[in-house]
């Protein structure tokens, strides 16, 4: 077999010096305050990112303490992914002491229609927004011009991948929309007002909140008033989440024949609500049953 030529061997050379960038190239590091966040990153960034969560979906996002793990996290990433409307009121000090100048932060609030409540305590609006697949796709496109910005080398791929996502979106929400379609009684009462968003899209009728704000318990006359109403309007269902102390709930169900549903807000918080979308099916499954019961 004869040799190869000199200039095969500068060719294939080349080729590798070429190559190699590409095939050892770094995902961009993301940070996102929840998972709901790192999963919509992850829809969109595929392989060319590695997404960390500051919060699992087992504690609370509104009093979230960081740890020292999440300051290297946000000093070594590149995009830094919050909901905004004063939910992530931590993540700022965290920003300004990670020190990091290359921190590009994306918050996916923007653009989004804001429920607002004259009684909240939060002017900026109710910061659930996600819990609405309509608002996700709003959200997901941020994301993806986040990640475009910092590595515009993959951008057609990031935009193929949010367009398959929304599609994905698109139907999923096509058939919770058939699945309550059905219902007669719509009407709910809530642990704490992290429901608007969901009940707007899917029709639901939030008749009460037990607490205003994670932190604030009801007095006993305000707890009062909400079970003559539940008792006398036959309201039967109470949404509460699983990061929530139940005792309130529990006697308010107590006190009015009311049943307790534990939804999630986040995805990972409930078996079986491991993806956004299994999330959306299991809240939705869960309350048209108790509904219909």
């Amino acid at each position: 077999m004869p040799a190869p030529s000199i200039a095969a061997v500068s060719a294939a050379f080349l080729l590798l010096i070429v190559e190699t960038p590409l095939a050892l190239a770094t995902p961009v590091q993301v940070v996102a305050t929840l998972p709901i966040l790192k999963e919509f990153a992850e829809q969109v960034g595929r392989e060319h990112v590695q997404v960390t969560s500051l919060i699992t979906g087992f504690e609370s996002e509104h009093s979230y303490s960081p740890k020292p793990s999440d300051l290297k996290a946000v000093a070594e990433a590149r995009l830094l992914l919050e909901i905004g409307l004063g939910l992530e009121v931590w993540v700022s000090g965290l920003v300004r002491n990670a020190g990091n100048p290359r921190l590009r932060i994306v918050t996916t609030s923007r653009d989004i229609s804001v429920i607002r409540d004259a009684t909240e305590s939060n002017s900026q609006g109710n910061p659930h927004i996600w819990l609405d697949p309509e608002n996700a796709k709003i959200m997901t496109r941020h994301i993806a011009e986040g990640l475009a910005e910092v590595d515009p080398s993959h951008t057609t791929e990031y935009r193929a991948n949010l367009e398959h996502y929304i599609q994905r979106l698109s139907d999923s929400e096509r058939e919770l929309q058939r699945r309550v379609s059905g219902l007669r009684d719509r009407r709910i009462v809530t642990y704490h007002p992290a429901w608007p968003y969901f009940a707007r899209r899917f029709g639901f009728r939030i008749e009460g909140d037990i607490i205003r704000q994670i932190g604030a318990e009801p007095t006993g006359a305000e707890l009062a008033r909400l079970a003559h109403r539940m008792k006398t309007e036959k309201i039967k269902v109470i949404v509460s989440e699983p990061q929530l102390n139940q005792k309130v709930a529990q006697a308010l169900a107590g006190e009015t024949g009311a049943r307790i549903v534990l939804l999630s807000v986040l995805p990972g918080a409930i078996k079986g609500t491991e993806s956004y979308l299994s999330m959306l099916r299991y809240d939705i499954a869960t309350l048209v049953e108790a509904l219909e019961s």
